[in-house]
């Protein structure tokens, strides 16, 4: 399997991931405002359960973008160390 090839796998993959990803929170979002739309908010029980999905999501969020900005780290690492070989060899 040769350079190109590689890179091909890696751009679909990424494709995929963003459809996935805007599939799930499109999903998401839907069942947000079915929930909004549904809950009678003078009762106690509804306000309870939407601050708590809320919270839920925020811990959620949070934690997703602190894994995507430790990996982004981590692949420009592995693309510098890369670099620095490839340098070396020439």
């Amino acid at each position: 399997m040769d350079l190109r090839d590689t890179l091909d796998r890696i751009d679909r993959a990424e494709s995929q991931f963003r459809l996935t990803f805007f599939g799930a929170a499109l999903l998401e979002v839907a069942f947000i405002a079915g929930f909004l739309l549904l809950a009678d908010f003078h009762q106690r029980l509804h306000v309870l359960l939407f601050l708590s999905t809320i919270a839920t999501y925020t811990i959620v969020i949070l934690g997703l973008v602190a894994l995507g900005a430790w990996d982004r780290r981590n692949t420009l690492l592995v693309l510098k160390g890369i670099e620095a070989a490839r340098s070396v060899r020439e």
